[in-house]
């Protein structure tokens, strides 16, 4: 959604609040494709302080899922929106990219809240998820999920030198 700040710039002191929300079904950055999952509403604030300088206040949270980093089963994870900004309209775009350090939002006096949204996201997006403290993960011979059953493959570790006899049994007992 594009909000016009146009209005709000043209009186000092001018307020205006939206409950904003992602669109689309699916948060994507470069690790791929995330289904939202509760998306209650962000409220935003946008105030005209003075002298042509915006106060931008952003605050709720984003549900999303994301898998284990374990056993790959789907976590719901809450990530905060807490955004309070000061930006200087007087600026360039490419001042305001700088004096913000990250990629711009608003563009030619338009704030586009799904990409403030993504940002802030982005910003708190977990490390390492786990469905479980003791998440015992997968099997990494046969891909079975470990938290509901043990799988029939063998786990005894050979030495890596072994690995060549190893193959050679096992050529032999499909004969």
């Amino acid at each position: 959604m594009l909000i016009d700040l146009s209005k709000l710039l043209t009186h000092e002191g001018k307020q205006q609040q939206v409950e904003i929300s992602p669109s689309g079904d699916t948060f994507s950055c470069e690790l791929g494709e995330f289904s939202y999952g509760e998306k209650k509403p962000v409220k935003l604030t946008i105030k005209h302080k003075e002298n042509q300088i915006l106060n931008i206040r952003a605050k709720g949270q984003v549900a999303v899922w994301i898998p284990c980093s374990r056993c790959l089963e789907p976590v719901l994870v809450s990530c905060p929106v807490d955004y309070d900004e000061e930006i200087d309209m007087k600026l360039s775009e490419e001042e305001r990219i700088e004096a913000l350090d990250e990629s711009s939002f608003i563009q030619n006096k338009e704030l586009d809240t799904d990409k403030l949204l993504h940002d802030e996201v982005l910003i708190n997006w977990p490390m390492r998820v786990l469905c479980k403290e003791d998440c015992k993960g997968i099997c990494s011979r046969c891909g079975a999920n470990l938290n509901q059953g043990s799988c029939d493959c063998d786990t005894a570790d050979l030495d890596p030198r072994m690995a060549v006899i190893s193959d050679i049994f096992k050529n032999f007992k499909e004969v």
